[in-house]
């Protein structure tokens, strides 16, 4: 059964090493590829398999491509072609367009233009909206929730998935107490906002406070409210926050250093959800949840009696971490491409696109400051772009230690790094090739190739 979700792409050119090559780029980049140096292979091709895209070459031997392009056109009028040729003129570029191919480039070109070409063309455009689509379909976010919720809590990873799936469990238990821990950067008010407008307690208030941004004269009067004239300054009756969140919550945020005499009046009124406004002797029934964040080690805080025991088990009925984002690379590429979609859109730069050294490289870059990070990374990036291509040099991260590898001469040369590290994948697989492919993460016929190319040959011992 042949897959649905995936572009099938066919190649055909005399240039064997070349089809080889540009087919390695496809598979490697998870396109269905298929290679052909004459035009009866590539016809066969044609009629076997639901090909997408033809990239043909205009000069075969014995054969105008113009007039395959012609042919090809009549009998699949929705292929899309790529003309190539090392020697191309402005009349063959007019002719091959009229004739309908989607676009043109020129020998040699980089494996960076032909991606850009492929992700202009419509089949691909096609593909991506109906991936969007399922992936709107699947999300666990529903779209009044988005509208309440930062969209920079995105990820594919296990490990997000299953905060997500925390958070809604939170979310249908809307009077007990929960505390996200994390780096800093993670997004930890982000999940707070998932587990309040997925509550019953939507409807009413979410009030985020920074319990350390509070200045120590105010801190009983921001959270409990006074009445007027109950010292200089208080020329009305005011709310504080444990009243405005009737029915609703409060979000804590850096709850570990919040000032250590505020705690024990935070305990009490969390315990009776009774609180009594400074300077006034009524007593105020309230209903709020609390919802508490830190970055810090909370643990080791009370340990060292900078945070109340009894506090701290009373915020911690359901406890949620969110794991760095280096924890979980698998989730770098989805927010990277989120990021410059909506900045891209901001800042009316359309068509911008990632660099394939850039990607990588962004991939294996530990981001300290998290999501933030990456946010705040990309948006500089798209605010200072030139052109239409984000390149490494626009993302600010340290490229690897050069003098580092200077002692290692054998490891710049990439040639033999890649047979040296094929060479250890197979060993450590006792040789099994599909389970060496694995482990470098590319296809088994990649690996294949890769092997041809190199001269690496298994002997029948060793398999």
């Amino acid at each position: 059964m042949e897959k649905k979700d995936k572009i099938k792409i066919l190649i055909l050119d005399d240039e064997k090493q070349f089809t080889e090559e540009l087919n390695g780029f496809f598979v490697d980049s998870d396109f269905e590829s298929f290679e052909a140096n004459t035009v009866a292979e590539g016809k066969k091709i044609l009629t076997n398999k639901a090909i997408d895209l033809l990239i043909l070459d205009v000069r075969l031997p014995g054969v105008n491509g113009l007039d395959i392009l012609k042919e090809v056109k009549s009998q699949y009028p929705f292929m899309e072609v790529i003309i190539i040729s090392a020697h191309g003129d402005m009349e063959t570029v007019i002719k091959a367009m009229r004739l309908g191919a989607f676009d043109y480039l020129r020998k040699p070109f980089r494996f960076i233009d032909i991606q850009i070409a492929i992700e202009r063309t419509q089949k691909y455009l096609q593909l991506q909206q109906k991936l969007k689509q399922m992936e709107e379909k699947n999300s666990l976010i529903s779209r009044t929730l988005e509208e309440k919720i930062d969209r920079q809590f995105i990820g594919i990873s296990p490990q997000i998935q299953e905060v997500f799936e925390q958070a809604i469990t939170a979310a249908n238990y809307p009077d007990s107490n929960v505390l996200i821990t994390g780096e800093s950067g993670t997004g930890k008010e982000n999940i707070a906002r998932i587990i309040h407008y997925s509550s019953e307690r939507k409807d009413h208030i979410f009030c985020a406070v920074n319990s350390s941004a509070i200045t120590k004269t105010l801190l009983e009067s921001e959270f409990f409210g006074h009445k007027k004239g109950s010292f200089t300054g208080a020329i009305n009756d005011k709310m504080g926050f444990f009243e405005v969140c009737n029915q609703g919550t409060l979000f804590l945020d850096e709850i570990a250093d919040m000032p250590f005499n505020l705690q024990a009046k935070i305990l009490r009124a969390t315990e009776e959800k009774v609180i009594t406004r400074v300077g006034d002797t009524n007593q105020i029934h309230t209903d709020f949840r609390i919802i508490s964040a830190t970055n810090h080690d909370i643990n080791k805080r009370v340990e060292k009696k900078k945070f109340r025991l009894d506090l701290f088990h009373r915020l911690n009925t359901l406890h949620i971490h969110i794991p760095a984002l280096k924890e979980r690379r698998e989730d770098i590429k989805p927010l990277l491409l989120h990021f410059v979609d909506a900045y891209a859109t901001k800042f009316n730069k359309p068509n911008l696109h990632i660099s394939k050294e850039a990607f990588d490289a962004l991939q294996k870059y530990d981001f300290p400051g998290n999501v933030r990070e990456l946010k705040n990374m990309v948006e500089r990036a798209i605010i200072l772009s030139k052109g239409n291509i984000l390149e490494i040099n626009d993302f600010p991260v340290k490229p690897h230690n050069i003098s580092s590898l200077k002692e290692h001469p054998d490891s710049i040369n990439l040639k033999m790094l890649e047979i040296k590290t094929i060479r250890q994948a197979l060993q450590s697989c006792k040789y099994n090739q599909q389970e060496a492919a694995n482990a470098l993460g590319i296809h088994r016929d990649a690996l294949s190739r890769k092997m041809k190319k190199h001269n690496i040959t298994v002997g029948r011992s060793e398999a």
